[in-house]
């Protein structure tokens, strides 16, 4: 470990020991040579951890880190040094999973403001393309508050996720990241089926503020409580599922 991190022996010996504490250089060394985040080293007791979180950590899946990496966000601000809101259309988003974090790229992007909305706050607006969120109709703009620590994830509320796999997807998360290191996201349109993303597959998670479209919603149904029904149902379908696999088994 000495010759693979350059940490002289001594030095390391003293870390293991509590007699030394690591610079902040060698913090980041040994945070790439575990693949831990320094977030981890510095404030969990990893000897209290679970099973399923130590093996994760050792298979470099750091359930602890607030995203998949440490994340600096791109962002624009106006001539008064105020957040935008940065709109991306449906054309844009395949160029935005890979140029998110380009601050060039996003400089590129439509820009406007809400007054509404706070200034102490980042949004971001993104187009939505199918039915898998319906009522919310195609072609509609969901607009979201950048979430730095995914721990806070509501389950049961509306999220924009950025993932490897699937690019941008608005839907329902399920937080299971402190036990599974996961988000289980589902869709307000029952023919969806809910699936899993691991937290090291995602990129960026804005949690859901409103939508504009041109469409007038169908009378009778509210947001909140649809999202809320329907979570819940497909929380049940799931656990019986699980139930009838385990009865099999």
């Amino acid at each position: 470990m000495a010759v693979a991190t350059n940490i002289k022996r001594p030095t390391l010996s003293g870390y293991e020991n509590s007699g030394v504490f690591p610079s902040i250089e060698a913090l980041i060394v040994l945070s790439n040579y575990f693949k831990v985040a320094i977030d981890t080293l510095l404030k969990v007791d990893l000897g209290k951890i679970s099973e399923f979180q130590l093996s994760e950590l050792e298979r470099g899946n750091d359930v602890f880190i607030r995203g998949s990496n440490i994340r600096v966000l791109a962002t624009t601000v106006n001539t008064i040094e105020e957040e935008n809101i940065e709109l991306v259309p449906e054309k844009a988003k395949a160029g935005y999973s890979t140029g998110y974090a380009d601050p060039e790229y996003i400089s590129d992007l439509p820009k406007f403001q809400l007054p509404f909305l706070s200034k102490n706050k980042k949004f971001r607006t993104f187009q939505i393309t199918g039915d898998s969120m319906l009522p919310i109709p195609e072609g509609s703009w969901v607009t979201g508050e950048f979430v730095q620590d995914w721990h806070t994830i509501n389950s049961g509320k509306p999220y924009i996720i950025m993932t490897l796999e699937d690019g941008i997807v608005f839907k329902i998360a399920d937080n299971l990241i402190q036990d599974e290191g996961k988000l289980r996201l589902y869709s307000l349109n029952p023919l969806y089926k809910p699936y899993d993303v691991a937290v090291v597959d995602i990129k960026e998670v804005w949690c859901f503020s409103h939508f504009i479209c041109s469409e007038i919603p169908e009378a009778g149904n509210s947001g909140n409580h649809l999202t809320q029904k329907v979570f819940e149902l497909s929380r049940e379908i799931e656990a019986i599922k699980d139930r009838l696999n385990e009865n099999k088994g």
